[in-house]
Order: structure tokens, then sequence, then C-alpha cells
């Protein structure tokens, strides 16, 4: 089982999505256990203030590093973790390989930054880890959970039916999957190539490596020369 604590200030940008489909059949399954933790429950004052305006006169808020350290500080008293994880525009670009490394992981903390960012004391300190989905700017950092709360325990045994799916999956081998196809053969004139109907599994395995090449080569001839580090930092 993977443990996942995400720390938010909009707990209900995450309670629906992880709800439903493989994030939620991990968790009946026992493969993972997924918990949210509200940051303004470790809030300051009355009012549980989770950010503030930033220093130098900057435009837009900034989340506190009080409510953060508490919840880290709480978490971390009762288990160890293997990383904690900040999802930012300018961390590491998520990537395949590393999806497959995290979810080898026991415990994670995934951090969802909010409003202008967070304090950067936050992240020189309390961070092991930041990682992007992509080179877009969100609202927060909880649709970006999502994404990889489910890239991660969609791997996990058990979870899909037929485990070999995820062995199939593009990026996994750092190619583009090849194109798949279902019943009718024929659809308006429109067929299903013909390997694929033979039997022959050798011609339809060295058809599908083909198409994967190609498709590669085409469409994201970047990954073809991709070198991406993504090694995993213990937690500190």
């Amino acid at each position: 089982m993977i443990r996942i604590d995400i720390l938010t200030v909009v707990p209900g940008l995450l309670e629906g999505p992880l709800g439903y489909s493989i994030p939620k059949r991990a968790q009946d399954k026992g493969a993972a256990d997924i918990h949210i933790h509200n940051l303004h429950e470790y809030g300051k004052g009355r009012y549980r203030q989770t950010d503030d305006y930033a220093f130098g006169g900057a435009a837009g808020m900034v989340l506190m590093i009080e409510p953060v350290f508490a919840c880290l500080q709480k978490l971390q008293s009762e288990r160890a973790y293997d990383a904690v994880i900040y999802l930012s525009p300018d961390g590491k670009r998520l990537t395949q390989p590393c999806v497959n490394r995290l979810s080898l992981l026991t415990n994670i903390i995934i951090l969802c930054g909010h409003y202008k960012g967070i304090d950067h004391r936050i992240r020189e300190q309390l961070i092991t880890q930041e990682i992007s989905i992509g080179d877009y700017v969100l609202s927060g950092g909880e649709p970006a959970a999502v994404v990889l709360v489910d890239a991660i325990v969609r791997l996990l045994p058990g979870v899909i039916s037929d485990e070999t799916s995820a062995l199939t999956d593009s990026f996994q081998d750092g190619l583009l999957a090849p194109p798949v196809y279902t019943r009718p053969e024929e659809f308006n004139g429109w067929r299903v190539p013909e390997v694929l109907l033979s039997g022959n599994h050798q011609k339809i395995a060295d058809w599908q490596e083909q198409q994967a090449l190609q498709r590669t080569k085409t469409l994201r001839p970047d990954l073809l020369a991709n070198d991406n580090d993504d090694d995993i930092q213990p937690s500190r």
C-alpha cells in the first residue's frame, strides 16, 4: 500500500475527483490510502489565516510558512515520508519514469500551492522534490495533484483489472502507444488494419512496434532524445 497525504487550502477541489474511477478503486482495494489535509485547520488566528501579502510589494497573496510547517510536523511525527513534493510550474517535468519510481514509494506528501505561490522558505527547507505537469500556470496545485495521484495509483498491483494494460501505455517504453481499434471491423468504409485481424501475434507485435516508433518520430520526436533525470530525493 502507498499512503498519499495532500496538503491544500481548497479540499473540495480534490475530494470529488479522487472519489471516483481509478483513485477510488485503488482505495477500495486497499492499494492506496489517500488523505486530504485542510491547511486552514493549521491557520493563524481567529480566521485561520493561511496567506498574507508578499514582502517587497509584489501583487498577489502568498501561502504562509506556519500552517504548512505545522501540518508537515504533525504528519512527519507519525511516520517517515519518502518524498515531500511541491507542485510548481518551475519544477521538474512529470514523466512516466518519474511516476514509475513514485509508485514504488510507501509514504508521500504532496503540497498544493495556491494564490501567487508559497513562502520560498518552504521550498528551501521542507520540500524534497518539485514537480511540474506542464509549461503553464494553474490557479492552484490541486488539479495537478489529481493528475499525479491518478498516474501513480493506476500502476499499483490490482488497481487495473488487466495489469498488462498499464505496461503498454504511452511513455512506458519511451514511445507513444500504437493505434488501437475495436468492433466493427468496418464502419462507413473505414477498415481496421488487416494485420490486427490476422491472428498472427508476431506480425501484430511487429506492426505495433513499427507504429509506435513512427508515431513518436512524427508527433513527439523529443521523446527519442529525452534523457530526463527523475531521481527521487530522500525526505529531510
